[in-house]
């Protein structure tokens, strides 16, 4: 028996989850979570490889694989390292997404590069990862869960850029929750401020939410985590963008 036979044979009752931007942040904590379950995890991130490996080593059953998710290449082989590991796949989360802070009404500083670097990543690198991943979900009744924005649903974020970019994904998710029914569900979470490394430094905007928000604080990776958790464990929930802001839109 071969190394991948035997890996496939191993995992034919353990589901199995593919995670993008898995290092660091919410994608962390999604990929600690599900691995907590019981999911074996295949952890995506870019130009991260020693830390994406030693996050892999650190869970019980997880393989890190390193790309660009804005090359429409690298969604196939990112499913192909899931599925070739362990014969199946039940869950994407489409968590990988890069920001900037630039004031909205600074329109010139928002460089052409910048709109196609965001959209790459933000929008058509979920796009990509879905559509690749929909054969192995189908066989599995599975469920994809993209990392949206409240920047996506109001007038707000870190720039113009990345609100429509996850304004885009919040819609995407929608019609994927039709596309793929019944036998892929597709739902999103839409986080505000939540205290990553790439967030970390904001000190305005994490003083204005801090003192803006009904709940009083700032979010944390574990509470984005916990929230794909819900939608995972809803199976008759399909196109929700549910929101996870610590009641901040309501302020």
């Amino acid at each position: 028996m071969t190394a991948v036979s035997g890996a496939q044979e191993r995992a034919k009752d353990v589901p199995v989850a593919l995670v993008t931007g898995g290092v660091g942040g919410i994608g962390e904590a999604v990929c600690r979570a599900l691995s907590a379950r019981g999911h074996a995890v295949a952890i995506h991130d870019f130009a991260k490889t020693e830390a994406g490996e030693a996050l892999a080593a650190s869970l019980p059953d997880a393989v890190y694989v390193d790309g660009d998710i804005s090359d429409s290449d690298v969604a196939p082989r990112l499913v192909a390292a899931a599925v070739d590991r362990w014969g199946r796949l039940d869950v994407v989360v489409n968590n990988a997404g890069i920001a900037r802070q630039i004031p909205h009404r600074d329109l010139d500083a928002v460089s052409d590069e910048f709109w196609h670097q965001v959209l790459g990543v933000n929008l058509l690198g979920p796009w990509w990862v879905s559509r690749a991943a929909a054969p192995a979900l189908r066989a599995t009744c599975g469920a994809i869960v993209n990392v949206a924005s409240v920047a996506g649903l109001t007038v707000s974020g870190s720039s113009i850029p990345y609100a429509v970019s996850k304004a885009g994904l919040a819609h995407l998710t929608k019609l994927l929750a039709v596309a793929l029914a019944p036998e892929i569900r597709v739902n999103a979470i839409a986080p505000g401020y939540i205290d990553t490394p790439l967030t970390h430094d904001w000190t305005a905007l994490r003083e204005a939410v801090g003192a803006r928000a009904p709940l009083g604080r700032l979010g944390g990776p574990e509470d984005a985590a916990s929230a794909v958790l819900s939608l995972l464990d809803s199976p008759y929930t399909t196109g929700a963008v549910l929101t996870v802001d610590g009641g901040l839109h309501l302020s």
